[in-house]
């Protein structure tokens, strides 16, 4: 088999350029090791924790021991699904700050500042918004996004509570303001999860154009300096090399994509000769760098019973999937992630740095529930970590999983910015829009207020938001580490380009999937030799004195 390009890994980025490039007409083969996304386990957006726990749709990594986390072991959940981790993800849309951008274009990445990207971000979307605000966004592109109900009062008293603190409300958090408290947005659509393969692989796959082959891909076949091809094994016979007559594109996410260059010989050299790998190009940068989202869970009980508690029974979930099997529509229909914040945790700081998801129910991602009943939960977290971790081989066996490190909270003033998120939220939660909803605090437990009862809170709870990135830099060609230029060509090696969250500089302020796929649109221009997408040269909202104020609106004094 062969074809003009060969993307590799059916993920978020990845669907997005093999979509553009077939209704380019060019002939493409898209590699995937997982399998369909049929099935409710998917489908409902309601049953969010699940795929993400089953070996079926998920590679199953883990972390080695953080040595900053007590020695735990920590999930690190991957897409192995059509749509990647946008098929296991909990289906949150969220752009990123436009400040995001301007650093990485400042970090060498050029071409990738706000003004280069928005309109990326508008040609992907297909907004279902109607507050207004649509100047700033798609409508006509293939992912569709919207907002939940909110008929849960805890949404509204979450958003009010947010505003009473001082930080304001958003009515758009994706458009031309971040700050504030508002509605999540969702990538979800007439009931269901609405994945990258939903938006753009099935489409792709109706053109003649464009195929799926299933199977394990083991290396990148490179020829004299130039990748020609892949090696992919599929069921238990010898690998084959499928050809590429254009460009072989990598888009295996964050913790594959420098895994499957180091296997292809492109990688730190003293590391790939430890594993026995031929050295073809020594990139120091490949596997580096990479970084995430930590986030704790501040959970409450709730003194009046409108949480979501009473459907996490054996018959309330049967009711709520029967619900939603029959009409798409219920509980079942969202991803109860209906209420966000977005804020500056202190001043001097120009854009948000702490996000906060908001959640009608006190419950773990592991789908174990509070003992006391009703309550609900804010996930926060610190978005700029200083900390940086790796993503190394353990053998030159392609099915070896790979040893990751975040190395999570290596960085002091990470303990200091987690600290600060933890009390911040605990101030809005003593907002008069709450006082008729909050009970108790069950996580971490009012009692605990020092900094070293927290630090060990944040120790032994905080959980990744699974944002991996990071690990295949992209910046300029004379930068010894990066990985990848700024129009997605790995540096050392003709006709591979690379694509996915992977190649971000700096990990991007909120949920990754949305500027994953934009990459994967931007890159798609890059290939094709298009010129880039207009620049759109607005500004984001930033707070007029954010130098001298932490919030919008200063606290009384007693609040404070």
């Amino acid at each position: 088999m062969e074809a003009d390009y060969i993307v590799v890994g059916a993920g978020s980025a990845g669907c997005a350029i093999a979509y553009r490039l077939a209704e380019a007409g060019k002939r493409v083969i898209v590699l995937e090791h997982g399998g369909t996304d049929a099935g409710p386990f998917i489908k409902m957006p309601a049953a969010l924790s699940y795929p993400m726990n089953m070996p079926r749709y998920d590679w199953g990594y883990q972390t080695e021991p953080e040595p900053h986390m007590g020695g735990r072991r920590m999930a690190c959940p991957r897409g192995k699904v059509i749509g990647g981790s946008s098929s296991i993800n909990g289906m949150i849309y969220v752009r990123g700050h436009a400040r995001d951008y301007d650093t990485w274009a400042e970090m060498g990445a050029q071409g990738w500042s706000y003004a280069d990207v928005l309109p990326y971000f508008r040609r992907m979307e297909h907004w279902h918004g109607d507050d207004g605000c649509g100047t700033w966004r798609g409508t006509d592109g293939p992912l569709h996004i919207t907002r939940g109900r909110r008929d849960n009062p805890l949404f509204e008293a979450f958003i009010e509570a947010g505003s009473q603190a001082g930080y304001g409300r958003t009515e758009d958090y994706n458009g031309h303001r971040q700050e504030g408290f508002g509605a999540f947005e969702m990538t979800i659509w007439k009931g269901q999860r609405w994945s990258a393969a939903d938006a753009y692989l099935k489409p792709a796959l109706k053109r003649e154009n464009c195929s799926l082959v299933r199977g394990l891909v083991e290396r990148v076949h490179i020829e004299n300096g130039r990748a020609t091809g892949v090696w992919i094994r599929r069921g238990g016979g010898e690998a084959d090399l499928i050809r590429a007559r254009a460009e072989v594109v990598l888009s295996a996410g964050a913790i594959n994509s420098p895994k499957l260059l180091m296997l292809s010989g492109i990688g730190p050299a003293q590391h790939l000769v430890q594993h026995g790998l031929p050295v073809v190009v020594d990139r120091a940068g490949v596997g580096q760098n990479l970084q995430d989202h930590l986030e704790l869970y501040i959970q409450y009980a709730a003194k009046q019973p409108v949480s979501l508690a009473p459907y996490w029974s054996l018959w309330g979930k049967a009711l709520v999937g029967t619900q939603w099997v029959l009409t798409r529509s219920g509980l079942g229909a969202s991803n109860q992630f209906e209420a966000c914040g977005f804020i500056r945790s202190r001043a001097g700081i120009d854009y948000p740095d702490i996000q906060f998801h908001f959640l009608p129910i006190a419950v773990r991602y592991d789908g174990s529930v509070s003992a006391s009943g009703h309550g609900f939960q804010a996930h926060v977290g610190p978005m700029r970590s200083k900390s940086r971790g790796r993503v190394a081989l353990t053998s030159s066996d392609p099915a070896a999983a790979p040893s990751i490190l975040f190395n999570y909270m290596s960085h002091e003033e990470d303990w200091h910015d987690f600290r600060k998120a933890i009390r911040l939220t605990r101030e809005i939660f003593q907002q008069p829009a709450m006082q008729a909803y909050a009970g108790d605090e069950l996580l971490p437990g009012a009692d605990l207020a020092s900094d070293d009862a927290l630090d060990d809170v944040i120790r032994e709870h905080a959980e990744s938001a699974y944002h991996p990135s990071g690990t295949c830099r992209m910046g300029q060609r004379n930068d010894p580490a990066a990985v990848v230029d700024p129009e997605n060509r790995v540096i050392g090696v003709d006709g591979l380009r690379l694509a996915d969250s992977s190649i971000f500089p700096q990990v991007t302020n909120g949920n990754t999937n949305a500027p994953s796929i934009m990459v994967g649109e931007k890159a798609a221009d890059h290939i094709l030799g298009r010129d880039p997408l207009p620049r759109d040269n607005r500004g984001p909202w930033i707070a007029p004195d954010w130098e001298q104020a932490q919030r919008e609106t200063p606290l009384p004094t007693a609040a404070q």
